[in-house]
């Protein structure tokens, strides 16, 4: 007797083929399943008794098509697509109103009928999506790596990565030592992926990119979670970032590079952005009312600054240069 387990998983195949493109020659079907044509068409059968309406496709190989049902027939996931679901069901809220209730609801439904092995790592999936939708050209980050972020931050263990400095680092830079920390949250805001955790090494809470984390096997202890400021993972993340990645409440923002470590300037920064990207080396995203206002502003922290972007705050700095040059040579009059 065949065993269940292997059927089961070549139904999922099946479907998975069937959804991919519009037609499928039975032919094709049977060389990209390993299987007889004989055994393909006796899980279309078996497909067509669960519910779905799979249609038979004339022409000189024959073939079969996915068509559109009238009612919702049982659903199957592979582990990937059990991942994309839970991710976009939990952020589906963002940027959206409304809809809040009915993703909760959704997600409970397609856990219900997931099999234990499933529902296990969907469960350790957590997301808090805060502020609006992101963009879909930011930085992509493998579900697998979203998983073991969010196995590590349900578990309540120790978690060390490494996260090389950003690409404005200097060529030659020493490598930084992999960060030990303890995992709080996984966020998502303005289209990229935070992990909010407690940096056990600089002892403080840090938010770090996503798509920065290699992490590193095995894991550290458990630990008890500490409380965020202000208890809530939403406010303090939308704290942190506010003005970074909001609607345009400033007419103008920049980003540039200080050689200040990101504690400092955190003390100092009210509505920015501030991202830790070397000990004595953060990337800072602030808004203002004009770009010369902006760079003066910018001038306060007394560091070496790089300015990032956009050239209208490079322009700025140059035009307060002159200005200030000016002033430094004028004699007394």
């Amino acid at each position: 007797m065949q065993d269940m387990s292997t059927t089961s998983a070549r139904l999922l195949s099946l479907l998975s083929l069937l959804q991919a493109r519009r037609d499928w020659p039975g032919a094709l079907l049977a060389h990209r399943l390993g299987v007889s044509g004989r055994t393909v068409r006796r899980d279309v059968d078996r497909l067509r008794g669960l519910g779905y309406p799979i249609e038979s496709v004339k022409g000189p190989d024959g073939g079969y098509r996915l068509g559109a049902g009238s009612a919702l027939p049982p659903l199957l996931f592979d582990d990937e697509q059990a991942v994309a679901l839970t991710v976009a069901l939990q952020t589906a809220a963002t940027g959206v109103t409304g809809i809040e209730e009915a993703a909760a609801r959704a997600l409970t439904t397609v856990r219900q009928v997931m099999p234990a092995r499933l529902r296990h790592r969907v469960d350790a999936l957590r997301v808090v999506a805060v502020g609006r939708a992101g963009d879909a050209t930011g930085p992509r980050v493998e579900p697998s790596l979203l998983m073991t972020l969010s196995a590590a931050v349900h578990a309540r263990v120790e978690l060390r990565f490494d996260y090389p400095p950003g690409p404005t680092a200097g060529p030659g830079e020493a490598v930084p030592p992999p960060r030990r920390t303890q995992p709080h949250h996984l966020v998502t805001w303005g289209g990229r992926w935070y992990l909010v955790a407690w940096d056990l090494d600089r002892d403080d809470w840090r938010t770090f990119r996503v798509d920065r984390i290699s992490p590193r096997t095995p894991t550290g202890p458990r630990f008890t979670p500490r409380e965020l400021p202000g208890g809530d993972v939403a406010a303090f993340v939308a704290g942190r970032f506010a003005g970074a990645a909001g609607p345009g409440d400033w007419p103008c923002r920049g980003e540039v590079i200080l050689d200040l470590p990101a504690r400092t300037v955190s003390t100092w920064t009210r509505d920015g952005l501030v991202e830790e990207l070397r000990p004595d080396r953060c990337r800072l995203v602030l808004g203002g009312w004009s770009w010369p206002g902006l760079a003066a502003v910018l001038g306060r922290y007394d560091a070496d600054i790089e300015v990032v972007g956009p050239p209208e705050l490079r322009a700025a700095f140059a035009r307060l240069a002159r200005r200030y040059a000016a002033a430094a040579q004028a004699t007394d009059r």
